[in-house]
């Protein structure tokens, strides 16, 4: 008897770190869409250039499948664990490894002048931004979710220097929330200045937009994103005046803004991207009939793979590629809006615009509308790390899913 009541207690310590009910059928079913055509679009993208540099045509389809299985399983796994019950632990953890992971990298040998990678044993490679970015959102979704009495504060500072400011301004701008804002603003630039460091700037734009996101979905006022908003921009604009920025960074700058800038050079990569975007038109060419596949684009199982798509599948196919991910977004804030959980809220929208930033700024270079920063289209783009750290985090979104009220409004 004694036994089985110990047994009982086990088992009901055990159960509260596990979700209970069912996952979120309409997220999983798009998101498992996206990661199929995803597939199928590599293969396409890639034979071609797989076939002439690796002798091997399925060279990127078969390490990409193998790890998107990994994926997979990691999220199913994943989507049972109730992560609110180590919010803070899970944050620390993140944040010290993503941070030693980052520093890491920039002692490796670097990549096409980049320090963007650690090396593994066995050949094998991953990018610790990848890590970082999730690892940004659970610490930041932790510290705004216990101190969001101080964040939305307007009590004035009690100190000398603060009380002659806002008697300077004749209101309180600076009340209690800033002694959330500045901690969760510094770690947020070291998380930025690290990926910087390792000269990857798309990566630094993502850190600085997930930290923006995260601190608006958390309640911060709108004023403290108007000043750093003016500040950040003020700064970005002397370092390229000064020439502070890295020759690699301004010659992408120079080659967006000069449209006519070394067009067998710093331009190739994205002129030939728009040439494969024009050329699909309404309807495409057709899967596996892109012209400018046929090592035109260069390197086009990373960056620039939505040239491709748009040239196989036209524009027609591209805007449903694009429907499926904003359904995969707005089904993830429906999730985080609906769960009872402010943490849970945070890390399932967070997560999800994350995804949805990342998507945008790659079509955004794809298209030329911004200069070429260098960054993956998630589910499509090449790259193991990536892949599985993705999938991983709709495993937090599908745990969370399953402590949502969405079922019970129906």
């Amino acid at each position: 008897m004694a036994r089985e009541n110990v047994k009982r207690k086990q088992a009901g310590g055990l159960r509260q770190y596990l979700t209970t009910g069912g996952l979120d059928v309409p997220f999983f079913a798009i998101l498992i869409s996206i990661v199929v055509i995803g597939l199928v679009m590599l293969y396409s993208a890639t034979y071609v250039y797989a076939y002439y540099y690796k002798e091997d045509s399925t060279y990127f389809l078969r390490r990409q499948l193998i790890w998107v299985l990994i994926g997979i399983v990691a999220m199913l796994i994943v989507s049972h664990i109730n992560f609110q019950k180590f919010e803070m632990p899970i944050a620390l953890l993140g944040t010290g490894a993503s941070w030693l992971f980052l520093m890491v990298a920039l002692f490796m040998d670097s990549y096409n002048g980049t320090h963007r990678y650690v090396y593994l044993p066995g050949g094998m490679q991953f990018q610790p931004s990848d890590m970082a970015k999730f690892a940004l959102i659970l610490t930041l979704a932790a510290i705004l979710d216990r101190c969001h009495a101080v964040v939305v504060s307007k009590k004035p500072l009690q100190n000398e220097l603060a009380r002659k400011a806002n008697t300077f301004v004749n209101r309180p701008l600076f009340n209690d929330s800033l002694k959330i804002i500045i901690p969760c603003g510094a770690i947020i630039a070291v998380y930025a200045g690290l990926v910087m460091l390792g000269s990857h700037l798309s990566g630094t734009i993502l850190m600085l937009t997930i930290g923006i996101i995260m601190l608006y979905l958390g309640e911060v006022r709108r004023k403290w994103f108007v000043i750093g908003g003016v500040g950040g921009i003020t700064g970005l604009v002397v370092l390229y005046q000064m020439g502070f920025l890295k020759s690699y960074m301004e010659e992408r700058i120079t080659a967006w803004l000069d449209k006519d800038f070394e067009p067998l050079g710093a331009r190739w990569q994205v002129n030939q991207a728009l040439y494969a975007i024009g050329s699909g038109g309404l309807f495409g060419k057709g899967l596996g009939q892109s012209t400018l596949k046929h090592l035109y684009v260069s390197e086009p199982q990373n960056d620039m793979i939505f040239s491709i798509v748009v040239e196989e599948l036209g524009f027609i196919g591209a805007a449903l590629i694009l429907l499926l991910f904003a359904l995969l977004i707005w089904r993830g804030v429906v999730i985080g809006i609906n769960n009872p959980s402010r943490y849970n809220a945070l890390v399932a929208m967070g997560v999800v615009f994350q995804l949805g930033v990342q998507v945008v700024l790659n079509i955004l270079v794809a298209t030329d509308s911004i200069p070429n920063t260098g960054i993956s289209l998630p589910f499509f783009s090449y790259g193991g790390t990536a892949i599985v750290i993705t999938l991983v985090e709709m495993g937090f979104v599908l745990s969370i899913s399953r402590s949502s009220k969405i079922r019970r409004q129906k």
